[in-house]
């Protein structure tokens, strides 16, 4: 009896068991069936992300949506569109659209947010299928961007303080970019020093850059701030070397000045052009973005600018193309999404020169952000792969 006993306690112990070990396989699974660019990037949600729905049967979903079954029209409006940043983004918007078929018209406001709040009402009034917004703010924009959502179109805005709702914004993590720039300077300082920051207002992304360095100086009170400027021009990196050239002068000495935090990559071209130029190599760049012009410098022997944190801008023009063709699909988007940014230190490269095609291949994730993909996705680009 007491051997019944046993051999019962036993079996259900052993059921007890194999039901919780199934229970945490199931939620293993449902875990697992995430896309893995969740853990890497963020994205604060109004609603489901229709891109990241199983739901629907595999036949369903690699059907091209009905408004997608003709070429769409796209505007893309920039606040301006200066240095190779802003170029490799633009040749990803239209690589983008390109794979899908569509068109594409870039519109350049010269740093004017009245001309850029013109361009979007244009866009509506050529009943474009898209709008997508590079920069520019709410207080220019607010008006016609709700325009152009109350008559259908979709808007999808990069580095924008817009809060319009049905409007996608998408950033590349200012914080973040500005926080890790910051503390690899302060890492190779050993908490003190002397510091000259570029940093220039009006622009939603540097205003954010510019929160988090004012937190860097109060967790580092050693390191002090000896000169702060910036301008943004049509000529921002030559501007940017003329006054780097000033306060060199004006700080002639070895010891002056230990590092140069720049908050844009046009101002860390012109601050590493000066310093080359004063042979003051001793002074270090510490930068925000990224382009194949900047790496050459960067990877240049004894370059000062040593590290600078950045998203792919390609990549940033490529995922903003498709969270407007969901949209243009009926598909629900975030409300905002952020792409992880990665620190490159000129210490993690290669000795041979390599462009931002092949960062992959020395900077963990970098360019891998798989989001706002749909099934349907590749059906459309082969189709047009077709024509």
């Amino acid at each position: 009896m007491k051997q019944f006993k046993a051999l019962s306690f036993l079996f259900l112990l052993f059921f007890a068991v194999f039901s919780i070990l199934a229970g945490c396989t199931n939620e293993q699974d449902a875990m697992s069936a995430k896309p893995a660019n969740e853990t890497k990037q963020t994205a604060i949600q109004g609603d489901t992300v229709s891109s990241n729905s199983q739901t629907a049967s595999s036949s369903e979903q690699a059907a091209i949506p009905e408004k997608l079954k003709k070429p769409v029209k796209i505007a893309a409006i920039m606040q301006m569109s200066i240095g190779t940043f802003s170029s490799q983004y633009i040749a990803g918007v239209k690589e983008q659209v390109q794979k899908f078929g569509g068109e594409v018209q870039i519109y350049n406001a010269d740093n004017d947010l009245t001309k850029m709040a013109s361009y979007v009402e244009t866009a509506i009034t050529q009943n474009v299928d898209a709008i997508l917004l590079d920069h520019g703010r709410a207080d220019a924009l607010e008006g016609p961007v709700k325009k152009a959502v109350e008559k259908g179109i979709p808007v999808v805005a990069f580095d924008n303080d817009l809060n319009v709702p049905g409007v996608t914004v998408i950033d590349q993590d200012d914080y973040s970019l500005a926080w890790k720039t910051l503390k690899t300077l302060a890492e190779d300082l050993n908490g003190e020093g002397n510091i000259v920051t570029i940093w220039v207002g009006g622009f939603t992304p540097m205003e954010r850059r510019h929160v988090i360095y004012e937190a860097f100086k109060k967790r580092y009170p050693n390191i002090k701030e000896v000169a702060k400027f910036g301008t943004a021009s049509a000529n921002t990196a030559l501007d940017t070397q003329t006054q780097m050239e000033a306060i060199l002068k004006k700080y002639p000495n070895k010891g002056d000045i230990d590092a140069v935090f720049a908050t844009w990559d046009e101002f860390a071209k012109g601050a590493t052009r000066a310093i080359e130029q004063a042979g003051r190599t001793e002074i270090k760049v510490y930068g925000i973005d990224l382009s194949d012009e900047d790496l050459q410098m960067i990877q240049k022997p004894n370059s000062p600018w040593v590290a600078t944190t950045a998203t792919d801008p390609a990549e940033v023009g490529r995922v903003q193309v498709r969270f407007a063709y969901q949209k243009i699909a009926g598909e629900k988007t975030p409300n905002i999404y952020s792409l992880e940014p990665h620190l490159v230190k000129r210490s993690d490269l290669p000795d041979k020169q390599v462009s931002m095609s092949d960062l992959s291949q020395y900077i963990p994730g970098w360019g891998q952000s798989n989001v706002a993909i749909s099934p349907w996705m590749k059906t459309l680009e082969a189709q047009v792969n077709k024509k």
